[in-house]
């Protein structure tokens, strides 16, 4: 018999860095999850990704307060904002341009990312990747 799930549980962690202090420890105690044994397996997980960087997480509890997990890719604006060596977006994306990426930067993210995109292809998850570069203010060139 399948275990009953008591509850999901959606953090942005650091990947190889994960420790119990807010925002895991809390989250995961109020669920009565074991948070070092969280910890030492996301660390693992994510180790041979670019430790820092945000990473999302799906953390799926059961009724027993065991749990699995499911890492994403990164977010698109994190990899944008390092694509384009800038700290944050435009606060007025239409008329205030913060930086530039260029095609090729954009299909390197949209590699990264096709797992996580609904996009049919390679060329339609560019452009999906473009959209959110012009929304947080950034020049796309080749797109």
């Amino acid at each position: 018999m399948a275990k009953k799930i008591q509850a999901y549980i959606k953090l942005q962690v650091k990947a190889a860095q994960a420790n119990p202090s807010p925002p895991v420890g809390p989250a995961l105690g109020q669920h009565g999850v074991n948070i070092m044994e969280f910890c030492k397996a996301f660390n693992a997980k994510t180790q041979g990704m670019e430790p820092g960087l945000p990473t999302p997480v799906i953390i799926t509890v059961y009724s027993d307060r065991s749990f699995t997990f499911e890492t994403k890719s990164t977010p698109a604006s994190v990899l944008l904002k390092k694509a384009a060596g800038i700290t944050s977006g435009s606060a007025r994306p239409n008329s205030q341009k913060v930086g530039t990426v260029t095609r090729a930067q954009l299909e390197d993210i949209a590699k990264a990312k096709q797992a996580d995109l609904t996009a049919a292809d390679l060329d339609a998850a560019v452009r999906t990747i473009a959209g959110s570069a012009r929304s947080m203010g950034l020049n796309v060139e080749g797109v």
